[in-house]
This record gives C-alpha cells, structure tokens and sequence, in this order.
C-alpha cells in the first residue's frame, strides 16, 4: 500500500512521488508557478489561500500547498516507511 501525505485540506499526495518541498518565495519558483498556471501540470491545492509551500512530483507535476514547508517536510519526515508498519 503506498504513503499519502496531507498537503492541506483534505487532500493528500502519494508520498513517494515528491522529489522536492520548496518555499515559493523566490523569483525563479514565482516565474515557474505562474507559467504552469494554465497548463494541467499545476495542481492548486491551497483553496483561495496563500501558497507555502511547492511540491515538485516525480511526473512533472507541481502543487501548491497553504501549509508551510517546515511542516510538510515534517509530515514527509513523520512518515514510516511502508515495509516497517507491517
């Protein structure tokens, strides 16, 4: 059975497929959301509220998150791996 992590109101990524937790606070990361904007690989998962945190995925895709990135990373680091919860 594969991990999912809460990113935010009630919606979860599968945990395994994150390759990176970044802060959208620079230039370069605000230039990429807003040009992924209209395209299918971005997925808004913060609801009207302010983008914490960027979760960069394995397939190319890219969700925001209202949680910051202290506390998704603490989510991801919270997590046991699945082959120890058997």
């Amino acid at each position: 059975m594969d991990a999912f992590i809460n990113v935010g109101y009630g919606n979860f990524v599968q945990t395994k497929r994150i390759i990176a937790v970044i802060s959208p606070d620079s230039a370069p990361i605000k230039r990429l959301i807003q040009n992924q904007r209209d395209k299918v690989d971005l997925v808004d998962a913060t609801f009207g509220r302010r983008t914490r945190s960027v979760l960069f995925l394995d397939n190319r895709q890219i969700v925001l998150s209202a949680l910051q990135t202290e506390t998704m990373i603490a989510r991801i680091q919270g997590m046991k791996p699945v082959a120890q919860e058997e």
